[in-house]
């Protein structure tokens, strides 16, 4: 080998050793994990189908879970046909004139998103997606519906609207994926779908006055429904969904007691949000 060739490597190596780094030296200390890991949206939802499909009215079998049951009553949801030939959900907004000249009814009363912001309370809530919560609605014409815990009401009006009359005139909405109903009109009297024993309150401005968590107390079993014996009662509240006058023993007989939640007039959505916040903290539900 020549003299350049012996050049050449020595220079192309000495190159290369300029251009290695020194390695960095790797962690070795573990990351720590979190303190917990929240559940996905998917899990949370199969866990609410699963609880649901075991003791739900609307797959045919009788509810024993010991949920809580909200009846929300009264509800103005009402369809009529415009001008056009196509239903629509009665409002104050849109047949202002009509509720006047032709139903002779006062504007004011009709008014189907209070059942829509009351649904969405009540959907929204962490007792709901435990599935610790079953929803009814009883209407102005006394139609009686039955909702499935993992039913999505339509965040809008207009969509809700269009929802409600589609059950209305057929009686029943099922999901497009699995076929699953999840909204039915159900049969009268709403008692004969209240399991054995349960124990109904009604919420009226004229009830007695409890602070929310001393209503928890009173009314509902300190212990969540997977910590509680089968043997002991469910409880129902009756809410109304109208814009004026409230719940009555004489619609509802089979009511034990009627309370209120504070001493201010709230919406409906407001007091909802109250009850169901003081029993989620009462059984641990965060």
């Amino acid at each position: 080998m020549s003299d350049d060739e012996s050049t050449t490597s020595g220079s192309s190596s000495s190159s290369e050793e300029e251009n290695e780094q020194p390695k960095k030296k790797q962690r070795t200390t573990p990351i720590p994990a979190p303190l917990e890991i929240a559940p996905t949206a998917d899990a949370a939802a199969s866990a609410i189908q699963n609880k649901a499909n075991a003791a739900s009215l609307l797959t045919g079998a009788k509810s024993n879970s010991n949920r809580i049951i909200v009846l929300l009553d009264q509800a103005r949801l009402e369809t009529i046909k415009n001008r056009r030939g196509n239903y629509e959900l009665l409002n104050c907004d849109d047949h202002r004139d009509l509720c006047k000249k032709k139903l002779k009814k006062d504007p004011k009363e009709c008014r189907p998103d209070i059942c829509h912001q009351e649904l969405l309370a009540l959907l929204d809530s962490p007792l709901n997606k435990s599935g610790n919560l079953q929803i009814y609605i009883r209407t102005c014409r006394n139609v009686l519906i039955e909702l499935h815990p993992s039913v999505r009401i339509p965040r809008t009006y207009k969509r809700f609207a269009g929802l409600m009359v589609q059950l209305l005139h057929k009686m029943k909405i099922k999901a497009a994926d699995n076929g699953t109903t999840l909204m039915k009109v159900i049969k009268n009297p709403f008692s004969q779908h209240l399991p054995v024993g349960t124990r109904v309150f009604g919420m009226s401005c004229q009830g007695t006055l409890y602070s929310p968590s001393g209503l928890a107390k009173k009314f509902v079993p300190l212990t969540p429904p997977d910590e509680r014996d089968e043997g002991e009662s469910q409880v129902c509240f009756v809410i109304g969904a109208m814009a004026a006058g409230h719940v009555t023993v004489e619609d509802h007989p089979y009511i034990e007691d009627m309370f209120s939640i504070s001493e201010y007039p709230l919406s409906g959505a407001a007091a909802i949000n109250r009850i169901l916040g003081a029993i989620e903290h009462q059984w641990g539900i965060v």
